[in-house]
């Protein structure tokens, strides 16, 4: 399998929206057009293996790193 080539400022918005707990995969998708698999492939390999297992610790599971997890406001 081939691995997809990112440009430095592609590669630097996504690590810093993968880290900001108020934007979720969804969001990345639509703005960098990459998806949640792409997204952890991408932290894989451009994070030190010890910054990756931190971030997907923390990202696993959270709600707001999944839209479809989040209660729609006002309920």
């Amino acid at each position: 399998m081939k691995k997809a080539v990112y440009s430095e400022a592609l590669i630097s918005e996504a690590i810093g929206m993968a880290w900001a707990d108020d934007e979720s995969f969804e969001q990345i998708k639509q703005k960098l057009d990459l998806s949640e698999a792409d997204t952890i492939d991408l932290m894989r390999t451009h994070l030190k293996p010890g910054s990756f297992r931190a971030w997907r610790k923390r990202v696993s599971g959270r709600k707001t790193k999944h839209a479809k997890l989040l209660r729609p406001k006002g309920s």
